[in-house]
């Protein structure tokens, strides 16, 4: 089967069965906690060691001003490494709805993104790892002709590394938005339900005029990272021993 059709499937494998790996990460592991606040299209950023930074980053509107509203997860070199950074790479499915995006893309009102917490995400922390899956998602490419033999291996491959992955939470803590005046996506009901539980402040769209997925304007949030044991964090950084997290 050497069509788009194994690629697909290559896909869901990495997407369903990540899960049912990644769970094999155990032991100790250094646990790094992170607070910090950003608001729309800026951009929060922190290292937590070893040449590597985590970053809150504006959405990509593509090319269309306020096409979408919030913020894309990125953990990339303190020296950027280039697109796809190691969060994006260890945190299928890629190209749909995921965790590392926290906004109003694939549907979602801002109340429904708000309401998605915690996000739980994994990342890659070996420098050669990161370009070696670099190459492996550019297999992955349908602008690359029809699916083939190698870009079957490359999902597996991918997936591997993301079995060896870290592991990180991403909670909103407070924050300041729009909410879409649109009705909710039927799989993003239950997340618009826990919407009323975050603390937020409703606010008016920036230019008056409502909007279907509406904005965000802000938001204070903490961030947790469960690193290999021994890695060296930042002077500062709010670390301890504990058990590997999700």
């Amino acid at each position: 089967m050497r069509n788009w059709s194994r690629w697909l499937l290559a896909a869901c494998c990495v997407a369903f069965l990540l899960p049912l790996v990644l769970p094999a990460q155990a032991g100790r592991c250094t646990r790094v906690e992170l607070t910090g606040e950003v608001a729309a299209g800026h951009e929060w950023r922190a290292s937590f060691g070893q040449g590597w930074v985590f970053r809150v980053v504006p959405i990509d509107s593509g090319g269309t001003k306020g096409a979408y509203s919030g913020w894309d997860l990125v953990v990339d070199r303190e020296r950027p490494a280039g697109y796809p950074d190691a969060l994006l790479l260890a945190t299928p499915p890629y190209n749909s709805i995921n965790e590392r995006e926290i906004g109003t893309t694939f549907g979602l009102r801002a109340q429904d993104a708000l309401g998605w917490n915690p996000r739980s995400f994994h990342f890659l922390t070996d420098p050669a790892a990161l370009a070696e899956a670099q190459k492996l998602y550019k297999e992955l490419d349908p602008s690359h002709g029809p699916a083939t033999q190698k870009a079957w291996d490359a999902s597996l491959k991918l997936l591997h590394f993301s079995s060896r992955a870290a592991s990180g939470e991403f909670r909103i803590l407070d924050a300041r938005l729009a909410p879409g005046i649109a009705d909710a996506a039927p799989y993003a009901q239950n997340w618009a339900l826990q919407a009323v539980k975050i603390p937020h402040t409703v606010e008016p769209v920036a230019n008056g005029a409502s909007k279907a997925r509406g904005e965000f304007h802000w938001m204070k949030f903490s961030l947790t990272l469960w690193l290999p044991t021994g890695w060296k964090t930042p002077p500062g950084a709010k670390v301890k021993s504990a058990s590997c997290g999700k």
